[in-house]
């Protein structure tokens, strides 16, 4: 087997860990970070920050001429994590709110809480994944798809200014877009009524022809058009088609079969419930998103209980070795610093593992304040620990497979709070108490694995990159105490901003967060006693059901069902969008480096698009949340005007892409593998 070598040898001293990237990665650490918690919140979705981070790292230090590949190494480094601590604080922090846990999410009750949550995981997943970090990086099975495409981006610098005007050109289409629907220039959603039967009229006969036993029927149902979102257009681009047809799939479920057969056959008894006096269409609108919420949520719950378990099992194979590489590198232990090369330095194992003592200690504390017992704080710290190193662990080796944007974090997350729930059950600690334990258990492994995969993801890269490892440990750890500080901020702008513009915050239509919802479910229904466990047995039924006639990932199926409809039809024309693209490269003959041109080219312009949409989200958010007014445009705008913006958006990540195809003989760009 051949010596790896490094871009840039041991020998070779360069400038790396300089402040300029480091301002500049952190600086990036907050901007993707907060984007992809507006992401993440309405659309139960994040993506790489990866390339975004590394074309704009490019691109701002080249502007200085004595920068180097280490340096924006060291910047996409930072600039990258903060996505991985916001997928971890959005699909768990909210869960508190939606439990009811925390009745105030103000800053003077809940910032230290989900500061404290957040810093604790984060620091925990960098130096869990220290422990093991030779190991995994330098095992030559693992592929590392998403490494191996950052640190090409990164050799291929002079391709940064091309790469980088897609990224920002498209960023201010997405901004754009937003304003505008922000303005009232047209409606970016539309829902359609239908009647299900007459109510008063219809009934469904319980027997042969001729019996009397007959049940009363009738009602309206509703469907929404897609929302009109570059947003949620470019996650559906840059998960593809499948993906986003499964992700549509759910809702099609939801909308178009379980909800209008609930509204048929409780229409009559669901009338009452309508305001006296009122029989439109519009009246039936809360009636159906009641249904959907409290009957068609929990049937979710149990379809995503059941994918995320299958999605475990299936890499059952993966997680075994994973642990067990972990353990043997732990025995091993690190030779010593004077007979390694800078680009094998890192933090000695007794510091990693002394700062994980420190921190094991700060977590009895903090469990044991918020569950009001040592008893259950220390257990529920124990478990963190032991479930968290094993969790991160996985989560890097996973990563090392299939890349971190596949990485299946809410699954690892709740097999733990399922783990922490029936210890807290065991040891007596119910209702509100054990519920805020359990999902603080979960909250710290979901951030923890998430960094630590991504972080992973940075080694492996600087390893290829010939970076040195230690300056990588201190800028993430520098990034993701910086990210856990700031990251709160997003998340109560954008709950408050949405209670104030008429929503409940989290878990409204415009702010799903479905994996938060389903950590809040489990959570409750299994400490406190208050779940709906007919609905959530149907779920899991009807996961099994998906498995058996070979649905290729159950639990996106499932969040589609917990999705609004808007959200899941705008990924899917994304996804179609995407299929189009691929399939008029195909007929035009273009070679394999043609095409992968045309998807690098198109994911930068969807991931444009997203950053653009979900930063200008969170400006108008924070108007909303200080309740000041934007300017209205239309007092009744146009969703046909909404439509034609969204074959606009279409026809841009259809065109610049082929158009930028290049010849048949130049050489192929690195692929961003998503």
């Amino acid at each position: 087997m051949s010596q790896h070598k490094p871009f840039v040898p041991p020998s070779v001293q360069m400038k790396e860990f300089t402040l300029r990237a480091l301002l500049l990665g952190l600086v990036m650490c907050v901007v993707l970070g907060a984007a992809n918690a507006y992401l993440g919140l309405k659309a139960g979705q994040t993506i790489a920050a990866t390339y975004p981070a590394a074309v704009i790292g490019m691109a701002v230090l080249r502007l200085f001429k004595d920068a180097t590949i280490l340096e924006e190494n060291i910047a996409r480094t930072a600039g990258s994590i903060g996505e991985s601590v916001a997928a971890g604080a959005v699909f768990t922090i909210p869960a508190f709110v939606i439990s009811h846990s925390w009745m105030d999410f103000s800053p003077g009750v809940a910032y230290w809480k989900s500061t404290a949550l957040m810093m604790i995981g984060s620091i925990l997943g960098v130096l869990f994944v220290s422990l093991v970090r030779r190991v995994l990086v330098e095992d030559p099975d693992l592929p590392f798809p998403e490494s191996v495409a950052a640190s090409q981006i990164h050799k291929a610098g002079q391709m940064g200014a091309e790469a980088a005007k897609h990224l920002f050109y498209n960023m201010a289409t997405g901004a754009i877009v937003l304003l505008a629907s922000a303005f009232n220039v047209f409606a970016p959603d539309k829902d359609w009524f239908f009647p299900m039967g007459s109510i008063g009229a219809s009934s469904l006969r319980l027997g042969p022809l001729g019996s009397t036993n007959r049940l009363a029927t009738g009602g309206v149902t509703v469907f929404s058009g897609p929302t009109i979102s570059p947003a949620y257009i470019g996650v559906g681009y840059v998960i593809g088609p499948k993906l986003a047809s499964l992700n549509f799939s759910g809702s099609v479920l939801a909308w178009g079969l379980m909800i209008p057969l609930l509204i048929y056959f409780l229409g009559p008894q669901l009338h009452a419930f309508l305001p006296p006096g009122s029989t439109g269409d519009e009246s039936w609108l809360g009636v159906a998103n009641a249904v959907w919420r409290y009957i068609v949520r929990p049937v979710a719950v149990g379809g995503m209980l059941t994918g995320a378990s299958y999605t475990l099992y299936k890499m059952r194979k993966s997680l075994g070795i994973g642990l067990a590489r972990a353990f043997k590198e732990m025995k091993a232990g690190a030779a010593p610093e004077a007979t390694t090369a800078r680009t094998d330095r890192y933090m000695s194992s007794r510091v990693v593992l002394f700062g994980i003592f420190v921190v094991f200690s700060l977590m009895i504390v903090l469990y044991s304040y918020l569950a009001h017992g040592i008893v259950a704080g220390a257990t529920a710290a124990v478990v963190m620990l032991v479930v968290g190193f094993c969790f991160a662990t996985v989560s890097g080796y996973l990563v090392g497979v299939i890349g971190s944007s596949n990485n299946p974090i809410s699954g690892l997350t709740l097999s733990t709070l399922i783990i922490a729930a029936l210890l807290m059950v065991a040891l007596g600690v119910r209702g509100a108490d054990g519920v805020i334990a359990v999902l603080g258990v979960a909250a710290v492994v979901c951030v923890s694995s998430a960094v630590a995969g991504e972080l992973l993801q940075d080694f492996k890269v600087g390893y290829i990159l010939g970076g040195t490892p230690r300056s990588i440990q201190i800028v993430e750890l520098m990034a993701v105490v910086l990210a856990s500080a700031v990251m709160y901020f997003p998340l109560l702008v954008l709950h408050q901003g949405n209670i104030n513009a008429g929503g409940i915050g989290f878990g409204d239509r415009h702010l799903a967060a479905p994996q938060a919802g389903l950590m809040a479910s489990l959570a409750q229904g299994i400490v406190g006693g208050d779940m709906a466990w007919p609905l959530i047995v149907a779920g899991i039924l009807m996961g099994i059901s998906m498995i058996m006639i070979g649905v290729k990932s159950p639990m996106l199926v499932a969040i589609g069902m917990y999705l609004p409809v808007g959200t899941t039809f705008a990924i899917f024309i994304g996804g179609i969008v995407r299929w189009i693209t691929d399939t008029l490269a195909t007929k035009r003959g273009m070679n394999e480096a043609q095409r992968t041109r045309i998807e690098s080219v198109g994911v930068l312009a969807a991931s444009g698009m997203i950053a653009g949409e979900a930063l200008m989200g969170l400006v108008t958010a924070t108007f909303s949340f200080f309740n000041w007014p934007l300017p209205i445009v239309f007092k009744d705008p146009s969703y046909t005007l909404g439509l034609v913006v969204m074959v606009v958006l279409g026809i841009i990540l259809v065109q610049v892409p082929l158009r930028n195809a290049g010849r048949p003989e130049d050489p192929a760009p690195p692929a961003v593998i998503m």
